[in-house]
């Protein structure tokens, strides 16, 4: 298993969606492969194959070998973020950045990846990587490590078995599995995530599972700042990160 090898496709398969559905919103001609590669920069043979993997998810769409074009999953999907809590996430992320001055996020795992959902208004600016779609490594940040909350130590190894972590993450990563439960043991003391410089360095993660009714993780709530802006009031920070979920996990899905 190449962790980034198959982050680095999520990524270029998402940049394939957003591109085919920008061009089918705004009335423009539709792209075969070859004009989608060209259009991205991207290797026709990569192009092919992830565009044929989008359409077996029902991301995409393609009819006698056409151009390509939104599929119906496509539309389900993006008909769910304006439903229940994801809805609702918006108002909490904003209101997580009034009251605590921090960039605020929503996230979600797949396998051993994690996906943003939602960002707050502060969390990026133009040209910035940080957009709805990012994928990010699930043992080295705050918001996948809370997505493992409820993890014990052989589900944990069977999930990364094989990941590569050579390279990954920012100088308080983890680099065995090992390490990733001996921080999760450490912040299931806290009562929540704490990653230090774990992913980008100077940052700072405070991350909690986001639950349901029956009490399953749905999400990850998480803020970020400098390791001067969190200073000492981590714990702090966390129970009102914490009661934003609570009401999140309230809403009906």
């Amino acid at each position: 298993m190449d962790s980034s090898a198959e982050a680095s496709s999520m990524a270029q398969g998402l940049r394939i969606v957003r591109l085919v559905a920008d061009r089918e919103k705004r009335g423009r001609q539709l792209l075969g492969v070859s004009q989608l590669a060209a259009e991205l920069e991207m290797d026709q043979s990569r192009v092919s194959r992830l565009t044929q993997e989008l359409c077996d998810l029902g991301l995409l769409e393609r009819v006698d070998r056409g151009p390509f074009r939104t599929g119906q999953r496509f539309f389900s999907l993006a008909a769910s973020l304006n439903t229940g809590w994801v809805r609702e996430a918006g108002t909490e992320l904003e209101a997580l950045v009034a009251s605590l001055g921090l960039r605020a996020r929503l996230s979600v795992r797949d396998g051993y990846r994690v996906i943003l959902l939602r960002s707050s208004s502060n969390d990026a600016v133009p040209g910035s990587f940080v957009k709805p779609g990012m994928v990010t490594p699930v043992w080295c940040t705050g918001a996948g490590r809370a997505l493992l909350w409820d993890h014990d130590r052989p589900a944990l190894d069977d999930l990364l078995a094989g990941v590569n972590y050579i390279g990954i993450g920012g100088p308080g990563a983890a680099h065995s599995t090992g390490e990733v439960w001996d921080l999760m043991t450490r912040d299931h003391a806290a009562g929540f995530i704490a990653a230090a410089e774990e992913f980008e360095h100077d940052v700072v993660e405070l991350a909690v599972p986001v639950r349901d009714a029956g009490g399953a993780i749905l999400a990850s709530l998480s803020v970020l700042g400098s390791r001067s802006e969190i200073g000492t009031d981590a714990g702090s920070f966390a129970a009102v990160l914490g009661q934003a979920a609570e009401r999140l996990g309230a809403y009906r899905v």
